[in-house]
């Protein structure tokens, strides 16, 4: 069903007005499917042109796309997309900022603690000595990753145990905002033997004192990058001081397309949205952005690995990880973040007059509204 734009926008303003406790239709649900891949379709058609124009764009064995050198793709990312995937280690349940495009705005003061002592590793709980008992009885994983939320908020914990996955030959990244680094935690965590650090540049809006530390953390530190949800503030505030970020050295950029839930979607009121694979919904401009940025980065050059980590690269990712779990075939943790679709927050793309679906087709016989839907 190729639904029109104009019987796509009719449909979803009375999808918008359901109550929360009523079911649709499967007439209903097909009008909805038809609309998301429309509108998803005429989002790739114009990517694809985006990409032909990509001066030496790669691919990473069918999973993602980047630019730059394949020697400088990032580790932890190839051991998410190419690894025994992305293992994550949990301490901290605070953040000393409030990003908009956080999955926990709002509910900030709210995220559950690890416990006193205890770390996070697989969904179970471990005191620091029990990392030697688990290295023992699990086969190790290609790489780690430290997240939730803000690890320098109490960095000093986390040296002892970087030692042993250290020891243990464990590729580890962590991620931090960077605001609360200095050159003693950076060496420090250096000292440790961690493997990247990656900078969410874009949470401090490109703060000079942020960019100084990515410099420091060169200094300490085997890779050190960027990874920030792709916004147009982060483009804006990125090109204005590409110079001087670049001249950091950071080995690589993670532009991650933005993809929103029901925390983080009211900060995005009004933006044209999309949703990928009925999965994740992200505003367009997100993955737009990231393929200007890389045509400009591989136009002039730049010294790094610029990675596109976006939907489908996620896709991509569960798709491994379940294979490396041996799941089924198909089998795949991507999903829907919303127990209830948004159909209201469609309703600017559909409205758009800029915005047109590639081809479309009257609606057949039973899925117009003077109808009746069995």
């Amino acid at each position: 069903m190729k639904i029109s734009k104009k019987d796509a926008l009719m449909w979803f303003r009375f999808f918008a007005e359901l109550p929360d406790d009523e079911e649709m239709l499967p007439n209903q649900q097909e009008i909805a499917y038809a609309t998301f891949y429309q509108i998803e379709r005429a989002v790739s058609a114009r990517r694809e042109k985006m990409m032909a124009e990509i001066p030496g764009l790669k691919c990473l064995e069918g999973r993602t796309y980047y630019v730059g050198k394949e020697e400088d793709f990032p580790r932890g990312c190839k051991s998410c997309l190419l690894g025994s995937g992305l293992s994550a280690v949990r301490k901290t349940n605070k953040c000393n900022l409030n990003c908009p495009f956080c999955y926990d705005f709002g509910e900030m003061d709210m995220q559950p603690p690890i416990g006193e002592g205890l770390w996070e590793i697989g969904g179970s709980r471990f005191y620091e000595d029990d990392i030697d008992l688990l290295l023992k009885i699990q086969k190790k994983p290609t790489g780690i990753a430290y997240v939730y939320l803000e690890p320098f908020m109490e960095i000093e914990k986390y040296y002892g145990v970087i030692k042993k996955f250290r020891d243990a030959g464990v590729h580890q990244h962590m991620y931090t905002n960077g605001t609360l680094c200095t050159e003693e935690n950076l060496k420090a965590l250096g000292e440790a033997g961690l493997d990247e650090l990656r900078f969410n540049l874009g949470a401090s809006r490109c703060a000079d004192k942020v960019i100084a530390s990515m410099k420091t953390a060169k200094k300490y530190i085997p890779k050190v990058g960027i990874e920030t949800p792709m916004t147009p503030d982060f483009f804006e505030k990125f090109m204005a001081k590409k110079d001087m970020i670049l001249d950091t050295g950071v080995d690589f950029i993670n532009c991650a397309e933005l993809h929103l839930n029901d925390n983080n979607i009211g900060n995005y009121e009004g933006e044209n949205l999309y949703i990928s694979r009925l999965g994740y919904l992200s505003p367009i401009w997100s993955r737009d952005l990231t393929l200007q940025f890389m045509k400009q980065a591989a136009e002039e050059t730049w010294p790094l690995v610029v990675h596109d980590c976006s939907n489908r690269t996620k896709f991509a990712r569960n798709l491994h990880l379940q294979s490396q779990e041996k799941g089924t075939f198909g089998a795949s943790g991507y999903g829907c973040e919303f127990a209830k679709m948004p159909y209201e927050a469609f309703l600017p793309v559909l409205m758009d007059e800029n915005f047109s679906f590639v081809d479309e087709e009257p609606l057949p016989f039973g899925y117009n509204p003077g109808d009746i839907v069995l």
